[in-house]
This record gives C-alpha cells, structure tokens and sequence, in this order.
C-alpha cells in the first residue's frame, strides 16, 4: 500500500493509560460476539479480536466477561472469570491479540437485574433494590412473530426473581471482581474494563432511578458509588500496576427523570479516580431499552456522548475514552481540542477492522463505512452472534482474503446497486474481469435513492463507488442489459443484480398520475428514467434539477427538498401506502420537510425487515413529526384527493396531494431466465433474488463473487 500523508495526527499518536503504553488512541469497545461456550473462548472469538488488532487497534476491549460465571450472566456464551479454568482461553486470546501488535483490556461484569442465566438456573436476580417496572413497551407492537418467539425462546418460559444484595452479597461481589482481575493477570492481558453502567449491578447501585436503598450505599451520590469505588480499590490492591484499571460508566442515563445526570457522572468519576481507576470509558444508559435504545447504550447520533465525556473530563486528570459514533474525524477533532484522551469505535470497527492501518496509510477513503443499521446488535436480543450488513465476514473472518482464483474468467454485471457494485469489486479483487452495466446514468441503483431518507447510505454509495473505480471494474453507464447486448460482450458468467419489482395498486385509481412507485419517484427526485405520467409542474422541477446538477447529489436534495417540498401543493398531503422499511423512512422523509403524511399498513408491524432498534426509533420519530398511522388498513380506492380504506371494517380517508406505494415489492429477473435458456452461466444477487435490502444484498454479492 502507497503512504499518503497522515491526516489524524491526534487520533493516532501513542497514548498511555496507567501503566500500559498504547500505540494508538483508537480503542475497540465491548460488543458481545456469542461465540464462547460454557464460558470458555473459542478460535472464532479469538480470530474476531485478532482481525482488529492486526487492523491496527490501539486496544481490544473484549465483550462482557462474568466475574461470577455462571452466575451474574446474561448469556452462556459470554466468556467467565471466576473459575482458573477460563486463564488457557484467556491466555490464548491475550497471545493472539499481543501477536498482532495491540493490547488485551477484559471487560469485568455482573450483569445485575438483566442476568438472564441466573432466571434460567432458578436464581434470583442480584440488585441493588427491587427494580420499578419497565415504562412505555409500545415499541413491542412493532416485534415480528418471530422476533417475540426468539426473544421468548431464549427465557424458556421463566420469569426473573429478585434479591436485594445484603452486606455478605456485596463482600463476595467485591471478591470476585478482584480474583477476576487476578485471572486477567495470569493470563497476560494488559487491563481490565470495570462495568459500572447499562444497568448492570455496579450501574445499578450508582443509579438514582435503579438505587431505593437507605443504607450506606444508597441515597446521595457518594454512597450509590461506594460499592463501585470498593470494586474498584480492591481490584487495584490485586493487581497492582501488573494491569491497567478502567471503569465504564455512564455520562448520562436517559429516558427517566431520575437518571444519572452528566454532573452526578463527572463526580462519579472523580470518586473512581480517588479509589485508583486509571481511565473512565464514557458510555450512555437507556433505562428503557425499548424506549431510548438508539440514546444509550448504542446511539444513533454521530458523536453522541461527547458533550457528556467532556464533561466528564473536566473532572478528572485521568484520561477519558469516548464511545457514542465516534468517527474518525469526529475522535481527532475531540483528542485536539482536549475533550477526550481515546476513541471506542465499536460498529465502525465491525465493518471494517482495518480502519486504524488506513488510517496510518492515509486512505482514509477507504475504510468501508457502517452504516448505523442495528443490524449486528439485533441479534443479541436472541444470543445469536452478530451480523453486519456491510461486512459478511464479521463473526466468521476465515472468509478473507479472498481466494484468488486459478482460472480468470470475464464477468458482466447487470445493475450497479450495492449488489451489482460489491459483485465487481469482490470478483475484480478476485482476479477476474468485470463489465459492469446499467441503464441509469449514475452508480448506486436504490441505494441512491435511500441515501435521500437515510443520510447513512450515502457513506456507502461513496465507498462502494470509489472501489469500483479504484479496483479497474470497467463501468458503462446509460447502457440498456438485453441478451443480444450481453451475449455481444462474450462473458464466461453473468451476474444479474437488477434489484426488486414495484408494483402499483390493484386498486381503482391506482394509475392516476398522482400516484408514485419507489421507480417513479425516484425518477423525479433525480431527474432520470420516466416520469411521464407525472403532472407538468412535477416533470420539469425533476428535469431542471437534472440539468442544474442538483439531483446528483443527495445530500443537496435533501437540503434542497426541506425547502422545496414546502412550497409543493399537491404534496402538501401525502400517503404513504406501504409501512415496512421503505415506506416508514418515506414517511420521515416526507414528515420533516412539511408534508402532512398518513401512513397505511395493511399488517400489524411497521419497519420491517429494518433492525429492531432501528425500527423503534423510526416509529417513535414518525409520530413525533406528526404522522398518522393506520395499521391492519386495506387499501380500497384512490381518487384525486384522497385515499380511501378500512381499518377492521370501519371506513376512512385521507386527504392526498400526493400517494407513494411502498408495498408490493417482489423479487424478479425475466434476463436472468432469458440468459439462462441460451446456456449462459447465470447468477442472481441481491433484491432481484430475495428480497433483503443492503444486508441481504451484500452478503449475496460475497456469496456469488466468491462461487465464480
């Protein structure tokens, strides 16, 4: 790889965190991968830390470790502490990391009112007080079936108990913090991560919601922190300066009044400072998962807990490490400005675990984006390991590199939508030839058009056009894909990644000119394809913006359109027929530019397949812009001014300016079974297969330019 000149001179500078040197200030914060058994690490875990260390990582922190394994435990899978059987995997893990050129932090924790293995083993739960009952669970309504099933499967029927801790619970808890540490010791890790937040126990006692004790470690702030600050002292007193102490609290707790406050944190903080911590990681609680998921532990926000890590810095003279989106330009910015000592990138180093060694090589543009989808966290609110939408390799790293192949063949592929773009990068890297087509004049497909709801997405498009450039792919633009055309190119293989069919309502009035498609849409939002069956005022904006340049870029169309829909009168009221996944970001969209937008479901569940916590915050966000929702609706005529259905046999109607149809989309490819008949080697990617949007179009792509 050509060096470039560094451009994070702050970011990565070498740091130091008690006794431990680092190379780097970006740190690999705690995510539970599920990949242990009986407490014990296994090769894949091991391989899953290693991969970023190699990327370059100043530090590893692992996932949640149980101190008291298995008691304490929210999962089985999550790697024990309390028993010398646990130090080979241990060992093992802290060689693989050290090997690669990072250091090994173990994440210490009791998971407190949120052990679910302690409700499985007939124990009760250990809290600081009985917990007060979950607040609004309104976002359930929005849980698949099968997503209740899976969640309700992994508690086998059993409903937690509680215990209040007694003075001998806290002693022994005490102990086994610190004869973990002596563990982590043994086995040559570098540190430990104290976890005094997310409601688990140590969180819970410093917790003015979760803490009603009236004893010395319950009321004002110095006794809800006393146990923490004995964990802490005790642990110090078992290692010595053989580790470094971290402790995780939160900044702020979010989603009742009677939260930890970012004030009551900071001197948290001092207090943890004074008991020997070496470091405080700034983090975020929602005391209602369901309700502030995307506010803590895992924000939505880029650089979300950065005002409260600061905060927390001025209260301190230890470092700070800062979680919460922390991009890398968002963490230089941070460490320059004195705000913050280190960076946890979690997701981001999910997606792409090479980050830091781009970085260091200044290709900053090359670090593959993550997208913000929820899609990795989904999955362990089922003790499944995660997955990420972007990067298939996440949880199974044997899959790189990719293996060259022996025997170079030409590839076309047809649509340059994430599918079709990661097809030709993935198979060019391979070592094959690649055509790629499409009969729109810009790369990107419906992840183009997403990028307009979903700022997101557009990080994406950038980078997924970028390697498509940089890896050689031969790209022809404003080209139609026919047999005849294709056959003309001669291929070995044919890729076909046209994406999904829409589809207008069967519905009277479901050809009226008002009435768009996610393609007609899209063809006025950018100034392409055929929008002739629009009205004229609508025809020429789209062509104007076309011409001007404005529809090439989505960050300007966004801006623009917050303005522009305004003063649109036929989409001043807007319905949106269709509330999975696209429909409910169009509803949005829509919603915050002015638009008074309803929004009709003919099932239960809006959002779908969108990640739960995802899912949740966009509904939440829907209804605060003003949305009106109608769930179990059919759809049964379309006039020029409204949008007739019934909702459990009762009749409504909603005004209309403007309908989008969100719904019926299917997966189809007539070329792929035309190509297919002639004897052409064919393969299917992405939507135009099944339907799974980003996620399920990357993985595919994987799957199929990896098979050729």
């Amino acid at each position: 790889m050509v060096i470039r000149q560094q451009t994070f001179p702050a970011l990565l500078s070498p740091g130091k965190i008690g006794p431990l040197a680092l190379a780097n200030r970006v740190v690999l914060p705690a995510m539970d991968m599920n990949l242990c058994e009986d407490g014990e690490i296994h090769q894949a875990d091991i391989d899953h830390f290693a991969a970023r260390a190699k990327g370059g990582t100043g530090m590893i922190i692992t996932g949640c470790c149980a101190v008291a394994y298995p008691a304490g435990c929210t999962s089985r899978k999550e790697p024990g502490l309390s028993e010398d059987r646990f130090i080979p995997g241990l060992k093992a893990l802290a060689d693989a990391v050290h090997e690669a050129g990072s250091k090994l932090c173990v994440q210490m924790v009791h998971h407190g009112k949120v052990a679910r293995i302690d409700t499985l083993d007939g124990r009760p739960q250990l809290v600081p007080s009985v917990p007060k009952p979950p607040g609004d669970m309104s976002a359930m309504i929005d849980c698949t079936p099968e997503e209740l099933g899976k969640m309700a499967a992994i508690q086998e029927g059993k409903k937690a108990a509680h215990h209040e801790a007694t003075h001998e619970d806290l002693a022994w808890l005490v102990r086994m913090f610190a004869e973990a540490a002596d563990r982590v010791k043994a086995a040559g890790g570098d540190a430990v991560e104290i976890h005094c937040a997310h409601n688990y126990v140590l969180g819970g006692f410093l917790s003015r919601y979760s803490n009603q004790r009236t004893d010395e470690y319950g009321g004002s702030l110095e006794n809800r922190a006393r146990l923490s600050c004995e964990v802490i002292r005790a642990v110090k007193e078992e290692v010595g300066d053989g580790l470094a102490v971290i402790v995780r609290l939160s900044g702020q707790e979010y989603g009742e009044s009677e939260g930890l406050t970012p004030d009551e944190a900071a001197s948290a903080a001092a207090l943890f400072e004074q008991a020997g911590a070496d470091a405080i990681h700034v983090t975020g609680t929602a005391l209602n998962a369901f309700a502030n998921f995307t506010d803590g532990p895992l924000p939505n926000t880029v650089g979300f807990y950065t005002a409260n890590a600061a905060v927390v810095k001025r209260a301190v003279s230890i470092p700070v490490i800062t979680v919460g989106r922390m991009l890398p330009d968002v963490g230089e910015q941070m460490i320059a400005e004195g705000h913050t000592d280190f960076v946890a990138m979690g997701r981001q180093l999910l997606a792409d675990p090479g980050l830091v060694n781009k970085l260091k090589a200044g290709f900053s543009e090359q670090i593959r984006p993550c997208i913000n989808c929820y899609v990795c966290v989904q999955e362990n609110f089922w003790d499944a390991t995660p997955l990420c939408a972007v990067n298939p390799a996440l949880g199974n790293e044997t899959l790189l590199p990719f293996p060259r192949t022996s025997a170079p063949k030409h590839i076309v592929v047809v649509g340059a939508g994430p599918g079709g773009m990661e097809t030709a990068r993935v198979a060019t890297e391979r070592g094959h030839r690649v055509t790629l087509l499409d009969k729109t004049d810009r790369l990107g497909g419906t992840l183009w058009f997403s990028t307009l709801t979903t700022p997101d997405n557009e990080r994406l498009l950038k980078w997924l056009s970028q390697e498509v450039r940089r890896a050689g792919v031969d790209v022809r633009l404003k080209t139609e894909a026919t047999a005849a055309t294709i056959r003309a190119l001669a291929p070995d293989a044919v890729v076909v990644a046209t994406g999904a069919v829409r589809g207008r309502p069967s519905v009277p009035g479901g050809d009226l000119p008002h009435v768009h498609t996610g393609d007609s849409l899209r063809g006025l939002m950018t100034g392409t394809g055929d929008v002739s069956d629009q009205s004229l005022f609508l025809r020429v904006a789209g062509r104007l913006g076309g011409l001007a340049g404005i529809t090439k870029s989505p960050s300007r169309i966004r801006d623009l359109s917050r303005r522009f829909l305004k003063f649109l009168p036929m989409s001043r009221y807007v319905v949106v027929i269709g509330g999975s996944l696209v429909g409910l970001e169009l509803a949005e969209f829509l919603a915050e530019r002015g638009s008074r937008v309803t929004l009709v479901e003919e099932g239960r569940q809006l959002g779908v397949p969108m990640a739960m916590p995802r899912r949740w915050t966009a509904v939440k966000h829907a209804k605060e812009l003003g949305v009106k929702i109608h769930r179990n609706a059919t759809v049964e005529r379309i006039t020029r001014k409204t949008v007739e259905f019934t909702v459990e046999g009762k009749s409504h109607s909603a005004p209309a300016r403007m309908v989008v149809v969100a719904s019926g989309v299917s997966a189809a490819a007539p070329l792929a079974d035309e190509l297919a008949q002639s004897g052409i080697e064919v393969h299917l990617v992405g939507d135009a297969d099944e339907v799974n949007y980003i996620e399920g179009a990357m993985h595919s792509a994987w799957k199929v330019a990896t098979a050729i």
